[in-house]
């Protein structure tokens, strides 16, 4: 049975349609004013509050914010566009004007109850595919769909298997979901940062070692290999592992044996490696500096994880599920990005991917002090999204100035030329982006295909 609340300050009209609501099979609570249904009520036990407009103390539209996610139906005796436009432009789910008849309110109560469910069915299949196709990892978009599906055909074969990535843009649940999709999930997994760990160290961690076998080593000591025994070993950028732990570790891949620093005897050991790295080890294997028959040996499978500003709209759920990851923590009420924030989230490259995204979120809910996120919290410079990429060379190669015959819409063109040369002096590139309505990296391409080179350092903040 759904739940509803009603605010309403007169007794007659709340008591009618309280009997209304009863009748037609609806739990019903009532509340004269704003401050009675905060001080009684809590908002997110109804499936919908009605509430009329004008109140005493507050007005309706206050609950809007207050009611989370309950949708509210404002009730208003003003039945005027202007009213009506105002209160759903504030959040309000619909609106009835008074007088109504009864199956005017009846009719607009189960419309939304109806919306509610199915936004709420929908927003429980876009979780579930998230957190199904992947366990840990968020992301719908299409280049993610295609590493799920490879993660799927690898996990349970126990290949040896390369995940290359930017860094911070999640390896390591890459070799999490491999482990827990493969036959060895019940055996622990061994996660081991290569870059972490001083090169004088690294062999003992690993493979370990006897007694005696350096200076400091007062006893013997199991290495990490050995503790992922049955498991999955995942060991993260890889190519930082020296060229002797190299060897040794070709050896564990190659006869399934381990030998600890100092000892005569090895021990045999069925791990399953999973090893990362944002480095081309083809490139570095060429240099000499990772040996080619280890590269060769852990390059099976090869996964690449793409980075966070190819993802699309994964960017703004990953900081939605950020949002609210921390305001749980700090127990703080869910937040929301603010149109701006939005703009730059999407924008902006995140040279550091998913971890830069999620530290930034983090910072922004710990110094919020009103209930949206701007793009000022979030230290995101909106006029430097673009100003500081490097193009890559296709687009090097498109900004090539263009032939006559390949220019199209020659009056644009004429136009956009001359507004540049004419306003250069006395505006910086932000503003030039804006007159003309483009991104600032829309304004380089055209700058480069129409060989107008960029003036520097004349009033380069003066506003025309």
């Amino acid at each position: 049975m759904n739940k509803i609340l009603i605010v309403e300050d007169e007794a007659i009209i709340r008591t009618a349609l309280r009997k209304l609501l009863i009748r037609n099979k609806f739990d019903v609570n009532e509340a004269g004013s704003v401050k009675e249904a905060i001080t009684k009520y809590k908002f997110a036990n109804f499936d919908l509050i009605i509430s009329d407009l004008r109140l005493p103390g507050q007005p309706g539209t206050d609950l809007i914010k207050l009611a989370g996610d309950t949708p509210v139906l404002i009730m208003t005796s003003y039945a005027s566009l202007r009213s009506a436009v105002d209160s759903m432009r504030m959040g309000a789910i619909d609106y009835i004007a008074k007088p109504f008849d009864h199956d005017e309110m009846i009719t607009a109560v189960k419309r939304v109850l109806l919306k509610r469910e199915k936004a709420a069915a929908s927003q429980k299949a876009l979780i579930g595919e998230n957190q199904t196709l992947v366990e840990g990892m968020i992301g719908s978009s299409s280049v993610m769909k295609e590493l799920y599906a490879k993660i799927h055909k690898v996990a349970p074969t126990g290949a040896t298997v390369l995940v290359n990535g930017e860094t911070g843009t999640g390896k390591e649940l890459v070799a999490q979901a491999l482990h827990s999709e493969s036959p060895r999930k019940d055996h622990p997994i061994i996660s081991v940062n290569c870059a972490a760990i001083p090169d004088t160290l690294i062999e003992a961690e690993l493979f370990g070692h006897e007694k005696g076998a350096f200076t400091g080593a007062a006893n013997t000591r199991e290495g990490l290999v050995a503790a992922a025994d049955g498991g999955t070993l995942f060991l993260d950028e890889i190519g930082e592992l020296p060229l002797e732990a190299q060897a040794r570790l070709l050896r564990v891949l190659q006869e399934g044996e381990v030998r600890p620093l100092g000892s005569v005897e090895s021990h045999k050991v069925n791990v399953r490696l999973v090893a990362a790295t944002h480095r081309d080890l083809g490139k570095l294997a060429k240099e000499g500096l990772f040996r080619e028959d280890l590269y060769f040996r852990i390059n099976v499978v090869q996964l690449k994880l793409p980075p966070l500003r190819e993802r699309g709209k994964d960017i703004l759920s990953l900081a939605e599920t950020f949002i609210r990851r921390y305001c749980e923590q700090i127990k703080k009420p869910l937040l929301t990005l603010t149109p701006e924030a939005i703009q730059a989230i999407t924008t902006y490259r995140w040279p550091g991917n998913i971890r830069e995204l999620e530290n930034a979120i983090q910072r922004a809910v710990i110094l919020c002090d009103g209930d949206q996120l701007s793009h000022s919290l979030l230290d995101i410079d909106l006029d430097l999204v673009h100003e500081e990429e490097e193009p890559t060379p296709k687009e090097q190669e498109e900004s090539k100035p263009m032939s006559p015959q390949s220019q199209e819409d020659l009056s644009l063109i004429d136009y956009f030329q001359r507004f540049v040369l004419e306003h250069q002096d006395n505006m910086n590139e932000t503003e030039l982006a804006r007159k003309l309505g483009v991104s600032r990296k829309c304004l380089w391409e055209r700058r480069q295909r129409l060989g107008i080179p960029r003036t520097r350092g004349k009033n380069p903040e003066k506003t025309s």
